[in-house]
């Protein structure tokens, strides 16, 4: 189920709290809002949290559209953390682990994760659960070993964050090495993106080369070594939380099944210099019969 659909059922209880700029009115059913998740930071790339709704404009196609919902609040996500476990992770391991476990730990009582190991395969070593004891033990005694089936990893990792409970969603991937042992490939996974609506983000320790694909969500790929591995963690966990989330209705009433480009532009408020801006790319218009 797209994040367009979940959304919404969100949107009409939003709409009823008064939420939805312009909203003075009961609920609507017919309303259909496209939401993204936005990350903001400055020029020393800080999070910057005191932004407002007036400080954001949004082109979907290079036509501006007007937000009807905007929110910085804290909220549960559904997140999946894809772990390399193939044999060039044998020295990084336990570094590895314990910042799985320290993002783990940063997370809220309402989050729900799930955790996916790849070697020679990928699979699912964990389903989703908010008990974050049960991940931390399932992590701690997998041992390092076999080849890099890194797109399956991702792929399994994206298909079954489809099944989240919260709307917002994020995948974490750690990894040290380049694919050698996929079914998929880049191709497969650049699709798949497009189309699942999570951010991604990366903690390459060797040679993934996946930051492209990080920045088309929203993401980021972050380049690490051991010694930064938990500092990386924790910044990625403050990112998710620190996001503002954005949603208008489009003025393209076309169900053409059709991608939409998407920019969100900030201009900075009096006293604060050049912002940066992060999210997806686009989206995927409904489609009639859909």
């Amino acid at each position: 189920m797209r994040f367009r659909r979940i959304i919404f059922i969100a949107a009409s209880v939003f709409l009823a709290a008064g939420f939805i700029f312009g909203a003075q009115k009961p609920l609507k059913v017919d309303v259909d809002l496209t939401m993204f998740n936005v990350t903001v930071a400055d020029g020393t790339n800080r999070f910057v949290n005191d932004l407002k709704p007036e400080d954001f404009q949004v082109f979907e196609d290079k036509v501006e559209q007007s937000i009807r919902y905007f929110s910085h609040e804290v909220a549960p996500v559904s997140i999946g953390i894809v772990f390399d476990m193939s044999h060039s992770m044998e020295k990084k391991i336990t570094f590895a682990k314990d910042a799985a476990t320290k993002f783990l730990e940063s997370g809220t009582p309402e989050d729900e994760y799930f955790l996916v190991e790849f070697s020679s395969r990928a699979r699912i070593a964990e389903g989703f659960t908010t008990d974050i004891k049960r991940l931390r033990d399932r992590i701690a005694f997998t041992p390092a070993a076999g080849s890099t089936a890194l797109y399956d990893g991702m792929y399994l990792g994206l298909s079954q964050l489809k099944r989240g409970q919260n709307p917002k969603k994020a995948l974490l991937l750690i990894t040290d090495g380049e694919d050698n042992h996929s079914r998929y490939g880049r191709g497969d996974i650049r699709e798949l993106i497009r189309e699942a609506d999570a951010q991604i983000y990366v903690i390459d320790l060797g040679r993934a080369l996946l930051g492209d694909l990080a920045e088309m969500t929203g993401g980021h790929s972050y380049h690490a070594s051991v010694d930064d591995l938990e500092d990386v963690c924790e910044k990625i966990a403050l990112e998710i939380k620190s996001q503002y989330v954005i949603g208008f209705e489009s003025t393209n009433t076309n169900k053409d099944g059709k991608y939409r480009k998407v920019r969100i532009r900030v201009t900075p408020p009096a006293g604060l210099g050049k912002l940066s801006v992060r999210t997806r790319e686009g989206y995927y218009a409904p489609k009639t019969g859909n």
